[in-house]
């Protein structure tokens, strides 16, 4: 079976638990993807900002499907880009400023925003996801369109916030798990496999010809559609069981070794 594109996401998949990748394998897998047509796929929940800086050689030349689907681009050209309305923004804010426990960060296209009233822990954990971050006052000093939320609050408040999510404001925006132990509020529909699928209409890629990776929740939709969607060992259950395939685990460059049997066409790729 041709394999066109490999999609990969970040946190948990490709990067190993210290936030790094065995560089010099994946540049010599690199150089035979590009030698045989083979596209390769950031997608990953994190700031476009942040994930090109693991790619500095390569970034202007593969494609990156950021902020959970949110934004898109190919050689350094944006595809898309999406947009919650003034009027939708309002109402998710106001329906989550009133929430105690909850820390929330607006995203859009140039920066991410938290309120200075944030707890540090949150502005340290988010700073490691989102290099533009701008510390403010009041949300009404985002001066751009919002495309994402990412929301951090207590484990044991998660499920009940997702039901309340989606009973509250069905159809502006959807919950999804990230994989840094938070909620991305993301535009319904637009999440990473939306982002793929943008990038196969540009490059001419059948659906089973698209190899993807992940272990959380914004990666379900993508581990479903694609002809091989792999889920890591190190991914929760639910996960390994929307997969149709299980690799290592990020820890044990699970990724990496499955682009080995694409490249040497082992099974299930022969």
């Amino acid at each position: 079976m041709s394999v066109k594109i490999i999609a990969v996401d970040m946190d948990g998949t490709f990067l190993n638990d210290q936030m790094n990748f065995d560089r010099p394998r994946f540049s010599a897998q690199y150089s035979q993807l590009k030698k045989e047509g083979i596209k390769f796929v950031v997608a990953s929940g994190n700031q476009y900002y942040q994930l090109i800086s693991f790619f500095p050689d390569i970034a202007h030349e593969i494609a990156f499907v950021a902020e959970n689907g949110a934004y898109v681009s190919n050689e350094n050209t944006e595809i898309f880009c999406g947009k919650i309305s003034d009027e939708e923004t309002n109402k998710v804010l106001n329906t989550l400023l009133p929430i105690p426990y909850l820390d929330i960060m607006v995203c859009g296209k140039n920066s991410a925003y938290m309120l200075s009233s944030s707890t540090p822990d949150f502005f340290t954990t988010m700073s490691k996801y989102y290099y533009r971050l701008k510390v403010i006052d009041n949300f009404n000093q985002v001066d751009e369109p919002a495309f994402k939320f990412a929301i951090s609050l207590p484990n044991e408040k998660l499920a009940d916030f997702m039901t309340f999510i989606e009973a509250e404001l069905t159809g502006i925006v959807t919950p999804v798990s990230s994989g840094h132990g938070s909620v991305d509020l993301i535009i319904p529909g637009v999440h990473k496999a939306n982002g793929i699928k943008l990038l196969q209409k540009i490059w001419g890629v059948k659906d089973e010809e698209v190899v993807t990776f992940g272990d959380g929740g914004n990666d379900v939709e993508m581990l479903e559609y694609a002809g091989f969607g792999y889920a890591m060992s190190n991914a929760s259950e639910k996960i390994k069981k929307i997969a149709n395939y299980q690799t290592d685990s990020n820890n044990n460059a699970g990724v990496l070794n499955i682009i080995d049997k694409v490249l040497n066409k082992e099974t299930p790729f022969a």
